[in-house]
C-alpha cells in the first residue's frame, strides 16, 4: 500500500502537495540549519507556487506551537511516569526534545500548513 496521493505522504516527505513529484525544499536535510527555510519558489513539474502570498508561512507558527505542545506532553509522560524522573528532570527532558526536534517541527509545520490549502490533483498525476 502506497501513501502517494495522500496528504500524509506530502506532509511526511515534504513533496509538492499538488503532484507529489518534487521536494518543496532546496535542502532535504532539515538539520542543515543555514538552509532550513530555503524552499523552491515553484514546483518544476506542475509549476505550483509554494509561497502563495507574502508571509504565507507565518500561519505555520500556529501549527508548530500545536506540534510542540503535543511533543512536550508526550515527553513529559514518558520522562515523569515512564522513567520516574522529577518534575525538573521532566522539564529538562522537554527542553532537550524540543531543541533536538526543532528543525523537524519547523518543516513538518510548513508541510501541514501548505497541505491545508493545496490538494493533490489525481488528474495531473495521470497526465505525467
Amino acid at each position: 500500500m502506497s501513501l502517494k496521493g495522500t496528504k500524509i505522504y506530502s506532509i511526511l516527505t515534504g513533496v509538492c502537495p499538488i503532484c507529489h513529484q518534487e521536494s518543496m525544499y532546496k535542502e532535504k536535510n532539515p538539520y542543515k540549519l543555514i538552509r532550513i527555510f530555503d524552499m523552491n519558489e515553484r514546483c518544476s513539474h506542475c509549476n505550483t507556487k509554494y509561497k502563495i502570498e507574502p508571509s504565507f508561512f507565518f500561519g505555520a507558527m500556529y501549527v508548530s506551537y500545536a506540534i510542540g505542545v503535543a511533543i512536550s506532553f508526550c515527553v513529559f509522560l514518558i520522562a515523569h511516569y515512564g522513567f520516574k524522573t522529577s518534575l525538573l528532570g521532566a522539564f529538562w527532558s522537554i527542553v532537550v526534545a524540543l531543541v533536538v526536534l526543532m528543525p523537524i517541527i519547523i518543516r513538518l509545520s510548513r508541510n501541514i500548513w501548505i497541505n491545508i490549502y493545496l490538494h493533490y490533483d489525481k488528474n495531473f498525476a495521470k497526465n505525467q
